[in-house]
């Protein structure tokens, strides 16, 4: 076995990978470790690490882990833990790398949360979508029943989910799980009543596989890198006009100049930061951010779902803010007034802009509804929406300004830097 990583080294996550066949059981229990025995493990005292570690989730919200795992284990009935690899967000691709290159570090940390919660059951939500994904994750738990591992961890079940932003919602996942629709639900929250009914931990596989860490070399550990807030690293997806697009590990507080660096960024117009429901960073900003919650709230921004897009000189950022909000729009649950009819609304002007067809009245329309819309929907989503598309219009004044006054640029045709995801029914209207 490998001896414990340096506390101020990276990567953590990522050791191993491409260099030996990491989603093998051997060369993960020989690079990591073996899992301290959950048979005999103290959920408190499993809980207490992870509070101590100040690990947060790398799903979007960043809510504290420990926290979550305690609610769930304050309820009475039967517990079930969801590992969420929904990873509806077209430019994210850290969880997929997860679960392609890691498995049995995603299955470590989820085996060790439902220790915590005292949950028997783990279910571990996939996008139909990724094959690879699925296939490495199913390979992992055949070979831990060969190995007898799974004596002393949860009945695993393996759920596939449809290609849909809001699968990855959580009530929107519980609902799935439930043989529902699959969309954002009122009401109890699934610490309170999920599952089948029960009291339901759901957490990003990121999370789970940074808890998997921690239970080997403690908190004290974890906490060798990253800000006092926002401890640890993090898996960051990094597309657009870079040279090595792809999952980088970072520790928290990082330059994002320094990023850029590595990846071989061009200078860019912007830097989307956060994802689709995170926000656009100017040049300028861009240069002076750090990778930490605390450092990016003072531009407005958050490190979300992970994603780092960069917009080069040569793309067109109404044409690529327009896109986005018609995919925004065409992925929207439909129910409530802000979404049906406030996303639409957006799309639509931005749509009109985009082409030239739109007046100055539509930018002063997509400030106020950008303003208007926060807070009042069923979900978050049109609050991700309108952070999108109120960033862009900050960032992009004179760009939206020229279009509204003279229509489309001579930039408008540069393939689109933003996906939407593959073979989805968003990217099949947006190409019709």
């Amino acid at each position: 076995m490998s001896p414990a990583p340096a506390a101020g080294a990276l990567p953590r996550l990522l050791t191993g990978v491409g260099q030996r066949p990491m989603a093998e059981l051997e060369h993960h229990l020989d690079v990591y470790g073996p899992l301290p025995d959950l048979r005999g493990a103290d959920p408190e005292r499993l809980t207490q690490l992870i509070e101590r570690s100040g690990l947060r989730g790398h799903g979007g919200a960043a809510f504290p882990a420990g926290r979550k795992l305690r609610a769930v284990a304050a309820r009475r009935r039967p517990r079930v833990v969801v590992a969420n690899a929904t990873e509806g967000e077209p430019a994210s691709k850290k969880d997929r790398a997860l679960l392609r290159e890691t498995p049995h570090l995603v299955l470590d940390g989820a085996a060790l949360a439902a220790r915590a919660v005292g949950a028997s059951q783990a279910v571990l939500a996939v996008c139909e979508s990724d094959t690879r994904g699925l296939r490495g994750i199913a390979r992992a738990l055949e070979e831990r029943h060969r190995r007898g591992f799974s004596r002393g961890e949860p009945e695993w079940q393996l759920v596939r989910t449809p290609d849909r932003y809001l699968s990855g919602q959580e009530t929107a996942l519980i609902s799935l799980l439930n043989g529902g629709e699959g969309l954002p639900a009122f009401g109890p929250r699934p610490y309170q009543r999920g599952v089948r009914g029960r009291p339901t931990l759901v957490q990003n596989v990121e999370t789970l596989a940074h808890m998997a860490l921690i239970a080997r070399h403690g908190a004290e550990w974890f906490r060798g890198l990253g800000t006092p807030a926002h401890p640890g690293s993090a898996l960051l997806t990094v597309s657009g006009a870079v040279a090595r697009p792809g999952v980088y590990e970072v520790e928290h507080g990082m330059a994002l100049s320094e990023l850029l660096h590595w990846v071989g960024a061009e200078p860019p117009q912007a830097v989307l930061v956060g994802g689709y429901f995170g926000s656009w960073l100017s040049g300028e900003e861009a240069a002076r951010a750090r990778l930490a919650g605390e450092e990016l709230s003072a531009f407005g921004a958050a490190l979300g779902s992970g994603v780092i897009a960069v917009l080069g000189r040569a793309a067109c950022p109404v044409a690529e803010t327009a896109r986005v909000a018609a995919w925004f729009e065409l992925e929207s649950a439909g129910q409530c007034g802000p979404c049906v009819n406030g996303l639409n609304a957006i799309a639509s002007s931005l749509a009109r802009v985009a082409a030239g067809a739109g007046i100055r009245r539509d930018l002063a329309d997509l400030e106020r509804w950008s303003r208007d819309l926060r807070g009042r929907g069923a979900c978050q989503h049109p609050d991700g929406a309108v952070r999108f598309v109120a960033s862009a219009l900050r960032v992009f004044a004179a760009e939206f300004a020229d279009h509204a006054e003279h229509g489309p640029c001579a930039r408008c045709g540069h393939p689109p830097v933003l996906p939407v995801a593959a073979g989805s029914p968003a990217e099949r209207a947006l190409a019709a």
